[in-house]
């Protein structure tokens, strides 16, 4: 689980999961701080992080001699068919085009690609 709370400078927000913390605020265009990541950029990280663990994942159960995995993540709100993340995955090592169609498809299998891929649906807790 993941506590957030508001932060005494105008939007910005600490997170946690209480073993680490990080901060999250708005641009300065928006009224922010610009002092930390904005909510969309935390979409964007875990959806780039958990790609990257899968792959990597993946060549070390399969013996692939996979030396780094790189992963940019953008969210294009733009896009005509409502918001779609855009990502582009770089794979470094000696790898055969094999291996490296492997380690792509690997890569959609990703547990916050799939969550993110299904209808969601907004429960309200205790104390809302």
């Amino acid at each position: 689980m993941i506590t957030c709370a508001s932060l005494d400078t105008p939007y910005q927000v600490s997170f946690s999961n209480a073993a680490f913390a990080a901060t999250c605020d708005a641009s300065p265009d928006k009224g922010g701080a610009g002092q930390g990541f904005r909510p969309h950029e935390l979409l964007e990280a875990a959806l780039g992080s958990c790609t990257a663990m899968v792959v990597r994942m993946y060549a070390d159960n399969h013996g692939i001699p996979l030396a780094g995995v790189t992963v940019r993540v953008s969210l294009d709100r733009n896009h005509p068919d409502g918001p779609a993340f855009v990502c582009a995955i770089e794979l470094a090592g000696q790898l055969t085009d094999e291996q490296r169609r492997k380690l792509l498809r690997a890569a959609k299998a990703c547990p916050v690609r799939r969550t993110l891929s299904r209808k969601l649906v907004f429960v309200e807790g205790a104390g809302s």
